[in-house]
This record gives C-alpha cells, sequence and structure tokens, in this order.
C-alpha cells in the first residue's frame, strides 16, 4: 500500500525556520542595543592621560610667601574640600571628575557619566567619585579612578543615599549615612556595615538597628559614630572595627557607651581616644578606649557653634604630623594629635586652616592668618581677594599652590 505524501513540502519549513531565526536574532540585537544604552558603559565618557604627563607640582616653600595671587578656579560642587591625588588636583562639577595640574589648571584627563555627582575624595591613594542612580534617589555607582591617568581601576554598586561622605582610613573608606553606614576596601568589597539594614539576609545581626548616626570620624582600625537610639536620652559613642571580622553583616564593636549628655558631635579619631564636642556649655570631651570621659575641656566658642551637626556629620578638620585643625564655625581650634587635647584657639576664621611650609594657614576675612602651629600666635596677616565670598573656606596644598574650596568653587593660589 503507497503512503500519501505529506502536502507541507520541507523547503517551506526551512523558509519558516529562516525567518525566526531572523525575528530572533533582530529582537537579541534590539534588547543588546537598549541594555548597552542604558548601561554604565553607554553613558560614560573617559579621556586618559599617558602615564606621566602631569609635569612636576610646584616647588613647596619652606615659609609662606608675602602674598598669593589668583592662579586658576574651576567649578566643583562634588567636592567638600580640595581634592589632590597623586599629581592632580581634582575637580568634581556636574556629572564630570576632571584631573587638573595644579599651577595652571589644565585638564589632563576626565571622567563623564550622564549621572549627577554625589561626591567625591580621595581612597587608597586613588580618586573616588559616587554618582547618584537613574531616578536619582540613592547614590549608588562608586568608580575609583587612578590618579595619575584617569584609568578606571573598579566599579561597584554601594548602598548609601544624598548626603553621604566618603571616610578614608588609608586602608579602608566608610560610607556614611543617617541610618546606615558601610565600610569597603580597595577592591570595593565590603568589609562591614553598621545600623539599619533594609532587607537583611539575616535579621539580628545589628546591634542597634533603629538609631540615628550623627556623626563619624575614622582612623586606623577604628571608625566612631555617634547616635541616638530610641529610648535614649543620651548620645551613644559606638567604635566599631572598620576591617571587620569573618561576617560583613555583623560589626565588630569595640565599645558602645551611653555619653554624659546629648546633642554633641564627634570632632577627630586617635589612636583608642575619641573627641567629642558639646554646647551648653561648649567643651570638648575625649573619651577613651572603653567608652569613658577622660577629659573635659571649655571651649571659647559660641554654643551656637555646636547647636547643630556639621554638614554630612563630619566635622571640618585637617591635620599634619602633631595637630588637627578644627574649624567649629567660627574658630579654628589646635588638637594635639596624640591624645586630641585642645592646644590653642584662633578666632575668627573661615576654616580649619592647612599647614604650608612652617606655619598653618588660616582663612580668615580678606585674607590668610599665617600662625605658629606650636602656639597660635599669628606672625602677620596676607591679603587675599575672594570677591566677596564669606562662607566656609576649606584648604589644601599642591606644592607651592594653595587650594581653596569656596562653596562650589574651587580656587588655586599661587605665591605673587
Amino acid at each position: 500500500m503507497l503512503r500519501a505524501r505529506s502536502s507541507v513540502r520541507p523547503e517551506r519549513w526551512r523558509r519558516a525556520d529562516v525567518v525566526v531565526a531572523v525575528v530572533l536574532a533582530v529582537a537579541l540585537v534590539a534588547g543588546g542595543v537598549l541594555f548597552w544604552r542604558t548601561s554604565a558603559a553607554a553613558t560614560t565618557r573617559s579621556v586618559t592621560a599617558p602615564t606621566g604627563s602631569f609635569p612636576p607640582p610646584p616647588l613647596s616653600l619652606g615659609s609662606p610667601p608675602a602674598g598669593f595671587t589668583e592662579a586658576w578656579r574651576a567649578p566643583s560642587q562634588g567636592t567638600q574640600a580640595p581634592l589632590v591625588a597623586g599629581p592632580a588636583v581634582v575637580t568634581a562639577a556636574d556629572g564630570e571628575i576632571a584631573g587638573r595640574d595644579a599651577a595652571t589648571g589644565t585638564t589632563h584627563w576626565s571622567y563623564t557619566r550622564d549621572d549627577t555627582i554625589c561626591t567625591a575624595a580621595t581612597g587608597f591613594g586613588q580618586v573616588m567619585a559616587l554618582y547618584r542612580n537613574e531616578s536619582g534617589d540613592a547614590c549608588s555607582e562608586l568608580t575609583v579612578l587612578v590618579p595619575s591617568t584617569g584609568a578606571r581601576r573598579v566599579y561597584s554598586n554601594p548602598h548609601a543615599l544624598p548626603g553621604t561622605r566618603l571616610l578614608d582610613s588609608g586602608t579602608l573608606v566608610a560610607l556614611t549615612g543617617s541610618r546606615y553606614l558601610q565600610v569597603l576596601r580597595s577592591d570595593l568589597v565590603k568589609t562591614t556595615e553598621f545600623g539599619t539594614v533594609d532587607t537583611p539576609d539575616q535579621p539580628g545581626r545589628q546591634p542597634y538597628p533603629d538609631c540615628s548616626l550623627d556623626s563619624f570620624a575614622i582612623t586606623q582600625g577604628r571608625l566612631a559614630v555617634l547616635e541616638r537610639c530610641p529610648g535614649e536620652d543620651q548620645d551613644r559613642l559606638t567604635v566599631i572595627a572598620p576591617d571587620g571580622g569573618s561576617d560583613a553583616t555583623s560589626p565588630e564593636v569595640i565599645f558602645s557607651a551611653l555619653q554624659p549628655g546629648a546633642h554633641g558631635q564627634v570632632v577627630a579619631a586617635a589612636g583608642d581616644r575619641v573627641a567629642v564636642a558639646r554646647p551648653g556649655p561648649a567643651r570638648l570631651e575625649v573619651v577613651d578606649g572603653q567608652g569613658g570621659v577622660v577629659s573635659s575641656t571649655p571651649l571659647a566658642v559660641p554654643d551656637a557653634d555646636l547647636a547643630a551637626q556639621p554638614p554630612g556629620g563630619v566635622a571640618a578638620t585637617t591635620s599634619d604630623d602633631r595637630r588637627v585643625y578644627w574649624w567649629t564655625g567660627s574658630a579654628t581650634i589646635a588638637l594635639d594629635r596624640a591624645d586630641l587635647q585642645p592646644v590653642w584657639t584662633l578666632p575668627g576664621t573661615q576654616g580649619p586652616g592647612v599647614r604650608y611650609g612652617d606655619a598653618v594657614l588660616v582663612p580668615v576675612r580678606g585674607g590668610l592668618a599665617v600662625v605658629d602651629p606650636v602656639t597660635g600666635a599669628v606672625t602677620r596677616t596676607t591679603a587675599v581677594d575672594r570677591g566677596g565670598w564669606t562662607g566656609p573656606v576649606q584648604s589644601a596644598v599642591a606644592g607651592s599652590v594653595l587650594l581653596e574650596q569656596r562653596g562650589p568653587d574651587l580656587v588655586a593660589l599661587r605665591p605673587a
């Protein structure tokens, strides 16, 4: 008996297969293009510099010059203080991070994204740029750049919110927040976290999950957090190990102790000591490694200076080998770097100042006070025209160039 032939010819199946394959290929290509266009790679423009392209910085001076003149300025609303990393002075404006020559402001490299910069800082000797996400409600795009070339070194997606600060201990960086903080090592792997974890993998790992994190300071091996917790009328000072332990979801608490007062702010940490400033009356308390107050020193500053937390919960400070220079809001106070005891106070300042040769240059109205770092005596005042800017001034030094952060602008001053 003969079988009937199939009414569908084989070549028709082959044509149908080809059509389906083409449709699938087009869909895959379109999906790939859409993914690329919405990815970080598509919204990033990077111009790197050859190794060794930066000229040597202007030679440092043994003493401050007789005067300064403006060399250049650039917008940098993404930095809270001048950012000097390797050979570069780094600015952060809108979505661009730029590595500039200290003497001229010439841009040697740039890294630009369509997203807005939340903040930029140095960490591990590199440049760290934290960007907002596409929706703008979080700061979850962290890029690390090589300061000499601008090349991207590593990238991650941490959990942070607008207002976060990047605190560098030299080997670790903490990302602060009012409810949650985390610490990253140089490959951006999280070493520990602290505070309120939104969706914890293992609930119950945090010792104080419902507290408000108010102010912070980091030093080698210790991260100090002053917090306010439900049901507690006093500040709680908690010090954790930033490098964590075997489990990054459970912080290693060195100590946590209620303090004799409220509304304080962490100023600095050094060794096993933490300096906490309080109003009513204005005073500086030094806390030891067990959480006890070992000294309380009256401060000759208005209570109003200490009535509110500093921006981002981080005190305005600079430091050298012997001193920490802290700006209260109206005065600069030098602390001994070993025990954090106040050494001298200079009223009527606009910022903490910075070491420049054998002196400290402290911004004041209309100029710079040249200050003896040991005694706090003002030896002279150098005029600087800030064009009507009367707000806070954060300073840094690159060779002989003095850098001033004046609000959203970075201004470079060279010896006159």
